[in-house]
């Protein structure tokens, strides 16, 4: 209960000592959820920083925005990474801020061509580590075929910051012909995830928290330029990818879903999540398709199209495990749903803030 009034004022609240499953929708200050890549960061990007821009906003502030120069048709995208540990099992925020970006740019079926980085750095960190995860950032750079053609360094004091931050801004040219986005989504399309999910999520809360779950789970961490390139050389109808990172594959779909006017229909047992995954989200109360990913991606294709990408998906290291998981349907519109394995449905609702803060 808030405190009562002194002497006629209202007195403040004091938020921080509150206990609450999910952040207050209606707080006055910023709080871990408006990053979470829900719906507290949709509400804060459509009725704060829009506004705030005015006519200089432009386009749909998606993850990677679409522009023509020249005649030539370019996906741009920046991001930012602030995970917490650093280093974790599978990678760090070095290799992080590359796959990120890379894949926020594949998902308009972009190639990347080059990058730009730059560091936020607290004052005290160990040399050694800033160079672990240079390298790392340099190592993915190399795999994904991208260049680091332009960055910055600064310096904040010690306890303002919280060891390394990456910004890492990139663009690609998308292939003549290739028009993947939501709004092309359609009755009937064949929902694809490209293997295990829940994975990063999982294995940064493991690192984090100094968890056991009888197995050391890896980050998936993965630049996917090369699978998009594989499953599009098919010449297969691709409507939709996106990368299922924040808010996980839950919040993928429906941001997807909620562009396109359409629904979702998913099978439970379809899902493609592995035991440790499994056994640590229900030992922690979490739901795999919350759990962010940073190595896979979902697609929405053509259903005569389905089973040729599949094959093709099967023979690139990042999808030998990709399975369907469901389908477009025009019941329900803005809305996922999935079918237990009961034979029941649920919602699988757009998640307000996100269940693990700092996992990218």
């Amino acid at each position: 209960m808030p405190e009562p009034a002194r002497n006629g004022q209202a007195a403040t609240l004091d938020l921080e000592g509150w206990a609450c499953p999910l952040p207050l929708r209606d707080s006055p200050n910023i709080v871990m959820g408006h990053g979470g890549g829900g719906a507290m960061s949709g509400e804060l990007i459509e009725h704060l920083f829009l506004p705030a821009f005015g006519a200089a906003a432009a386009g749909e502030m998606t993850d990677s925005a679409v522009v023509t120069v020249g005649g030539t048709r370019v996906a741009f995208s920046t991001d930012s990474f602030v995970v917490k540990p650093m280093i974790f099992p599978g990678g760090s925020v070095g290799d992080l801020a590359v796959n990120g970006t890379v894949n926020d740019i594949a998902m308009s079926g972009a190639q990347p061509l080059v990058l730009s980085t730059a560091f936020i750095l607290e004052e005290g960190t160990p040399l050694s580590i800033i160079h672990r995860i240079a390298t790392d950032l340099g190592a993915a750079a190399t795999t994904a075929g991208t260049k680091l053609v332009t960055g910055d360094t600064k310096v904040v004091d010690s306890g303002h910051g919280d060891g390394v931050y990456i910004n890492t801004s990139g663009f690609g040219i998308i292939p003549e012909g290739v028009d993947i986005r939501p709004q092309r989504a359609r009755p009937g399309d064949t929902i694809i995830a490209s293997g295990h999910i829940g994975v990063h999520g999982v294995a940064i809360l493991s690192c984090r928290e100094g968890l056991e779950f009888g197995t050391t789970i890896r980050s998936d961490t993965a630049a996917l330029n090369g699978l998009v390139a594989t499953m599009i050389a098919t010449g297969a109808d691709i409507h939709v990818l996106r990368d299922p990172t924040r808010g996980g594959v839950a919040a993928a779909l429906n941001e997807i879903c909620t562009t396109a006017h359409l629904g979702a229909a998913l099978d439970e047992r379809s899902l493609p999540i592995p035991p440790e995954v499994r056994d640590a989200c229900g030992l922690l109360g979490l739901d795999p398709l919350y759990v962010a990913n940073e190595g896979k991606l979902i697609a929405f294709v053509a259903p005569d199209d389905a089973d040729t990408v599949l094959a093709a998906m099967h023979v690139h290291p990042h999808g030998r495990d990709a399975t369907i998981i469901g389908e477009v349907v025009t019941e329900h519109p803005g809305m996922v749903v999935a079918k237990t394995a009961l034979g029941g449905t649920r919602v699988v609702d757009l998640p307000a803030g996100e269940q693990l803060p700092r996992i990218c």
